[in-house]
């Protein structure tokens, strides 16, 4: 049975946020400090009262570790600037509501049965604090649609629906993931980043939603998300298998997946053939400002497009490394995101050696419906569009709704007992699913870089796959 946490009228330590937006908006009244202290001095007071007032709200402690990281850094330039002692006190003040806020996050979220107790420790506050200042960026960020947009959204929904359960996807939607054919006219340009060279493959995804499903139109007017971006560093000569990387959201640039899935270890030590694809709407494919909007924030409908364009996409990249070496081994880890959709491509994607799941994502619907606004969910109740039946339309691009393709002995999942972020019960349904178990490492979301777990199930992977490479 899940573990809920008992409701709270008060939370004690909201008196620490509160202390320090006082101490930042009060320690001096010259303007120059004002400008500075401004913003974290304001959204720590106000998420210390909100806490104290209104405990349970999960946008409460992502806003909180996000102004403390703000407020940190401003102090280290004010420190700089010769406000040393006030800056001081205020780097500290922002270190006590960074770890109030990963501490507040863990005892606020139910625990299930099967998913590992997080320690409690000023360790484990702040790796959980690091995916709750995450959490406060993306939230941050959402552009929910307003007006007669979200109107519109919802009636769409509803068509999306309809037209869903007359052609049958919803119990089976394999005649709507085409199987796409390998690239043609397929661009290559060598680069280098970190001091190791590269090549970036540029084709035309070739993705065209039917113009009869609501949305589809407007999908296929984001001309820069028309192309495929794939990074990939191979060996010469002899035949090495291959990894596909799939990375997380609003990453996708090479800076970003690059750091994620480090040549170090995947090309030069273990000797693979590494694959990096861009997913849609990130990295050099956005149609934003930022790598990965409109992927998961604005109209509900485009997460539906962008993850079978992503299904579509991972699929004609591997068609491509087939066609380079017919009988080439494949491999695929997905992190975040990127799990979501590694564990999608197992549905669909025949003759692979495996599929890696890192802490991933498994219900979307959850996801956003944890820090909808509640203006928002009422409107969308009232129009009749709850988390079930959203989470019923994303059935369509869902790894939970088929089977997979692979013997469950080459489907690995590991996960972080404290994540924020992709919470446990995501993994424990993916891994109920595949009917396999998790591999947890005592982290967070963004500390997996960190963790030896995460290396540990690869090369798991890698041996029960027969791989030559177990560096």
């Amino acid at each position: 049975m899940t573990q809920m946490p008992q409701p709270k009228r008060w939370e004690i330590l909201s008196w620490i946020p509160i202390a320090v937006g006082l101490y930042w908006l009060l320690a001096r009244n010259d303007g120059q400090w004002l400008l500075w202290a401004l913003l974290p001095g304001s959204v720590l007071l106000a998420t210390g009262i909100a806490l104290l007032l209104m405990p349970g709200d999960p946008r409460i402690t992502a806003y909180m570790a996000l102004a403390s990281v703000v407020g940190a850094t401003f102090a280290v330039i004010l420190f700089l600037m010769g406000n040393v002692g006030t800056a001081f006190v205020c780097f500290i003040g922002c270190v006590g509501s960074f770890l109030v806020a990963g501490r507040v996050g863990l005892l606020s979220e139910s625990v299930h049965p099967d998913a590992p107790l997080p320690e409690m420790s000023l360790e484990m506050d702040a790796k959980a604090g690091l995916d709750e200042a995450m959490l406060g960026y993306f939230v941050a960020g959402v552009k929910a649609p307003v007006g007669d947009s979200a109107a519109l959204m919802c009636e769409d929904t509803f068509k999306l629906e309809a037209i869903i359960k007359a052609q049958g996807w919803d119990k089976d939607a394999s005649s709507f993931h085409q199987a796409p054919p390998a690239p043609t006219n397929v661009g290559i340009e060598k680069k280098r980043i970190f001091g190791h060279d590269y090549e970036e493959l540029r084709w035309e995804s070739g993705f065209l939603p039917d113009d009869a499903l609501p949305g589809a139109a407007l999908w296929k007017r984001h001309t820069t998300n028309n192309q495929a971006v794939v990074r990939v560093m191979r060996h010469a000569g002899v035949s090495r298998p291959w990894l596909l990387c799939v990375h997380g959201y609003r990453m996708g640039m090479p800076w970003t997946d690059f750091g994620l899935f480090h040549p170090n270890w995947l090309h030069q030590s273990l000797g693979l053939n590494v694959v990096q694809p861009v997913l849609p709407l990130h990295g050099a494919r956005r149609i934003g400002a930022r790598s990965g909007d409109h992927f998961l924030d604005g109209n509900l409908l485009d997460l539906i497009y962008a993850e079978a364009q992503s299904l579509w996409d991972l699929r004609r990249t591997v068609a491509w490394i087939r066609e380079q070496e017919p009988d080439a081994r494949i491999g695929v880890l997905g992190i975040s995101l990127g799990g979501y959709n590694a564990s999608l491509l197992a549905n669909y994607e025949p003759g692979l050696d495996f599929v890696v799941a890192g802490i991933p994502v498994t219900d979307f619907a959850a996801s956003v419906w944890r820090f909808m606004p509640p203006p928002y969910l009422r409107y969308f109740s009232a129009q009749g569009l709850d988390e079930e039946r959203y989470r019923q339309a994303l059935s369509l691009v869902s790894p939970l709704s088929k089977p997979p393709l692979l013997d469950k002995e080459r489907l690995l999942v590991f996960a972080a007992s404290g994540d924020r972020i992709a919470l446990p019960r995501h993994a424990l349904a993916l891994a109920k699913h595949w009917d396999v178990r998790v591999n947890w490492y005592y982290g967070s979301h963004l500390t997996l870089r960190h963790e030896p777990e995460t290396r540990e199930t690869l090369r798991e992977a890698i041996l029960r796959a027969g791989w030559p490479a177990v560096g």
